[in-house]
């Protein structure tokens, strides 16, 4: 069964890695959200930008999958996973600089903060503003799974992206 699989995935590598760039993104952004919008878990700015490689993988994937099945357009699917995997090395680096960060290697950015806006029209409104804004680091890990923080797991996720959507460029077509 897996044979078949596989079997199945090597018949057209770019075809094949399109869809696994489109899949993985969209599984990367819902697992972001869902630990955002269910788990509580609020991204920092440099968590927020680790997702945009993700949304650009997720519309690439997509423009690569629809250009595949014409012979003479397959270039612009060779150019959209050339781009997918840019974005996902992009992505992984800033992840390794947060990781980086979270483990005290090295500094983390100096306005690494997320909140709200704040009504300054009184400073009764400015210090309910203040008590109710959480501020969250880029320097600290929220939460860790085996050992690795969502930065140090998106390291690994985005690496995987970007071999997935290599093997789908040079990976030979079997006839």
């Amino acid at each position: 069964m897996l044979g078949r699989f596989f079997a199945l995935l090597l018949k057209d590598p770019l075809t094949s890695g399109a869809a696994l760039v489109t899949l993985g993104s969209a599984t990367a952004l819902a697992t972001a959200w869902g630990f955002e919008l269910i788990g509580g878990f609020k991204p920092c700015p440099l968590c927020l930008i680790q997702r945009n490689p993700y949304y650009a993988g997720l519309v690439l994937g997509i423009l690569a999958l629809i250009f595949t099945r014409t012979e003479k357009l397959r270039w612009v699917s060779v150019l959209a996973l050339l781009g997918a995997t840019g974005g996902f090395l992009y992505g992984g680096g800033v992840g390794f600089y947060q990781a980086g960060a979270e483990w005290e290697l090295w500094l983390g950015p100096n306005d690494c903060a997320a909140g709200g806006s704040m009504e300054l029209g009184s400073a009764a409104n400015m210090l309910q503003s203040l008590a109710t804004t959480k501020v969250v680091s880029c320097s600290v890990a929220q939460f860790r799974i085996f050992g690795l923080s969502f930065a140090g797991l998106n390291v690994i996720y985005a690496t995987a992206m970007s071999i997935i959507a290599v093997c789908g460029l040079v990976l030979p077509r079997k006839q």
